[in-house]
C-alpha cells in the first residue's frame, strides 16, 4: 500500500494542494535532474553525439512500459498537445461525408485540429453532451458516445477522463465501436496516464498524446505520444536531421538522407534532445515505474472517495463510483452556492483547486493525505 509521498516534494506545509489537475509540482528528484542538465552545457565538449539519442530512447521506453505498448517503437516525445494532435490530423484521409466526434467541453487542443480538419476537408464536427443533472448522467454520456459513431464517423477524439469534472469514459468500449466502423480514435491521455492504468492492447488507440507536466509529473513543454499503425509511414510536420537514418554519425550528416529512422521517431520535432527537459520528464517516469499506477490509482481513490462522502453531507452532488476517476473528482455546486465567494475561501485557507463552469474540480495526488482532504471538507462545510 502506498503511502503519503509529501517528502520527495518541496510543497510548503500549510498548503493544501488538491490541483494536479492543473498541473504537478515538481519532485525533487525531478527538479534536481533538470538543474544538472542546465548545468550540463556549461562544457559542450562533454556532450557527445549519443547524447542527442540517449535520453529520448530512456523516455520512450519508460513511457511505452506504462501504457503497455510493448516497446519504444511507436513512442515520440514531443513539445506540447497540440503538437501530437496536428501531427495525427495530418495523416488522417477525411471526406466530406464523414464526421468526427468530439465530447462537449473537451479540452481545447483537443478541438481546434479537428476544427481545422472539418473546415479544410467539409467534414461535420459531432459534439457529444452528456444529459442534464440526471442520476447516472455519466452512464448516459458513455452511451450517446456510442450512439454517435456509426458509418460515417471517420475520427472519435476525446480523453480517458473528462478534464472538468473526472467522469470516466469507458474506452475499451469506445474502441471496439471505432474497430467495427472503421474510424480512427485518438486519446488525450494528459489526464489520465500515470495516475490511472491505460492499456494500449486492450484499448487499441490509433493515437495517445499526452502532456508530461500533470499526471507524469514532468516539467512544462514536454510530453509523449504513442502513435499506432495507421501512423507507421506518416508525414510529419517538421523535417528534422534527427529523425532520418544515420543521424547519430555526426560526421557524415552532410551525406543527406531522405529514410526516416523506424518507428514513430519520425513525428518528433527539431531540437527535441533538450538537456534539461528530457532528463526531467525521465526522472519523473522512473518515480512513477517505482510507485506503481495501480498503487497511485488506490491512493488517490482513497482520498476522493473521503471527500465524497464529507461533501455529500454539505450538499454537493458526484458522480456515482463507476463513473468517476479516482484521482479527479468535480463536485457539482448546491443551488444557489457563490463560486466566487467559495474560491475566496478557499483562496483563504491556502486550498488550491479548481472550478470549471459549476463544478469544483478536485484532484490530489500522493502527496495529498487525509489531512488535506479534511481541510476542504471543513471548508465546504462552512461555506455552505
Amino acid at each position: 500500500m502506498l503511502s503519503c509521498q509529501k517528502h520527495l516534494f518541496s510543497l510548503p506545509q500549510d498548503l493544501h494542494y488538491l490541483n494536479c489537475a492543473y498541473m504537478s509540482p515538481l519532485p525533487l528528484r525531478v527538479e534536481e535532474a533538470g538543474i544538472a542538465g542546465i548545468r550540463k552545457k556549461r562544457i559542450p565538449a562533454d556532450i557527445f553525439p549519443g547524447d542527442f539519442l540517449s535520453g529520448l530512447e530512456n523516455v520512450r521506453t519508460r513511457f511505452a512500459g506504462l501504457v503497455g505498448a510493448g516497446g519504444s517503437q511507436r513512442i515520440a516525445l514531443i513539445p506540447s498537445v497540440s503538437y501530437g494532435l496536428a501531427s495525427v490530423a495530418r495523416n488522417l484521409e477525411i471526406a466530406s461525408s464523414q464526421n468526427l466526434i468530439i465530447l462537449t467541453r473537451q479540452f481545447p487542443s483537443n478541438v481546434y485540429a479537428w476544427r481545422r480538419l472539418a473546415a479544410t476537408t467539409g467534414a461535420e464536427i459531432r459534439t457529444v453532451a452528456p444529459p442534464e443533472r440526471v442520476a447516472d448522467r455519466a452512464r448516459h454520456w458513455n452511451e450517446r458516445l456510442l450512439e454517435a459513431i456509426d458509418r460515417d464517423t471517420a475520427v472519435v477524439a476525446m480523453a480517458q477522463v473528462h478534464w472538468t469534472d473526472g467522469t470516466q469514459f469507458d474506452l475499451v468500449k469506445v474502441g471496439e465501436r471505432c474497430r467495427e466502423v472503421g474510424a480512427a480514435l485518438v486519446i488525450d491521455g494528459t489526464q489520465s496516464v500515470g495516475a490511472q492504468p491505460f492499456d494500449v492492447g486492450g484499448i487499441e488507440p490509433d493515437a495517445l498524446i499526452c502532456a508530461g507536466y500533470k499526471w507524469l509529473m514532468g516539467p512544462y513543454s514536454l510530453g509523449v505520444a504513442y502513435y499506432g499503425s495507421r501512423f507507421e509511414n506518416g508525414l510529419p510536420l517538421e523535417e528534422t536531421w534527427l529523425s532520418r537514418v544515420g543521424s547519430d554519425d555526426f560526421p557524415r550528416l552532410i551525406d543527406y538522407r531522405d529514410e526516416y529512422r523506424a518507428g514513430a521517431v519520425r513525428y518528433e520535432p527539431g531540437e527535441i534532445s533538450n538537456f534539461a527537459l528530457v532528463p526531467m520528464l525521465d526522472a519523473a517516469l522512473e518515480l512513477i515505474a517505482g510507485w506503481g499506477v495501480d498503487s497511485i490509482a488506490a491512493y488517490c481513490r482513497e482520498l476522493t472517495d473521503l471527500l465524497v462522502a464529507e461533501s455529500a453531507m454539505a450538499g454537493f452532488e458526484v458522480e456515482s463510483a463507476r463513473w468517476r476517476s479516482g484521482h479527479i473528482v468535480g463536485l457539482r455546486m448546491p443551488h444557489g452556492l457563490d463560486p466566487k465567494k467559495l474560491q475566496t475561501e478557499l483562496a483563504d485557507r491556502k486550498i488550491s483547486v479548481s472550478v470549471r463552469g459549476d463544478v469544483l474540480r478536485v484532484s490530489p495526488s500522493v502527496y495529498n493525505d487525509e489531512a488535506d482532504i479534511m481541510a476542504l471538507a471543513n471548508a465546504l462545510h462552512d461555506v455552505v
